[in-house]
């Protein structure tokens, strides 16, 4: 048996007309976003780069705070940031950059990280590999968070920081020397 609609258009006849469903009947189909859409690049890469801000600036809420703001500007440039090698990586620096500026801004006469930051450091609950990168100055910080938990490479970390190589070598290995010593020291404790 052939469909009416071939056999219709076959012998020249005009198909009946369809019959459209009510509105109220019609149900909104969802589309799966794709790789390249920016829901799917905010839903892989946000918390990554919350965290990866969270360890650099050691505040949970600023670092929120830049997430978001970088989140922001990706979606309002989500044509030209689809496009990059690394768009989380750029949304690191994004928010990196922004969390600066507004220290700087907002605080003139206080150093980025206040003393206050020092409690959490002795913090007996605080890991102590996480207080020790707390320690570290911010450049420093920032080097270890994009080769570690960013797993970026020497070249693109100094691309991404706007560094030379070799800035961002001698950054690590003075800020990893660091951390030897103070979980050596705090691991003999």
């Amino acid at each position: 048996m052939e469909p009416f609609g071939v056999r219709a258009r076959l012998s020249g006849m005009d198909a009946p007309p369809t019959r459209e469903l009510p509105a109220a009947a019609r149900v909104p189909v969802a589309r799966e976003p794709d790789d390249h859409s920016f829901d799917a690049f905010y839903r892989a890469k946000s918390d990554s780069v919350y965290r990866a801000l969270a360890m650099t600036l050691g505040d949970a809420h600023l670092a929120r705070e830049a997430t978001d703001e970088a989140m922001t500007r990706a979606c309002a440039r989500w044509h030209a940031v689809r496009s990059m090698e690394n768009p989380g990586g750029w949304a690191y620096r994004v928010g990196l950059n922004w969390a600066t500026s507004w220290w700087r801004k907002r605080r003139r006469e206080q150093p980025l990280w206040p003393d206050r930051d020092e409690a959490a450091v002795t913090d007996p609950q605080t890991p102590v590999a996480l207080a020790a990168l707390r320690r570290l100055p911010l450049n420093q910080r920032a080097v270890v968070v994009c080769r570690v938990l960013l797993d970026l490479s020497t070249v693109e970390t100094a691309d991404l920081l706007g560094l030379a190589q070799g800035t961002v070598k001698s950054r690590l290995a003075r800020a990893l020397a660091a951390l030897r010593t103070v979980l050596t020291v705090e691991g003999e404790a």
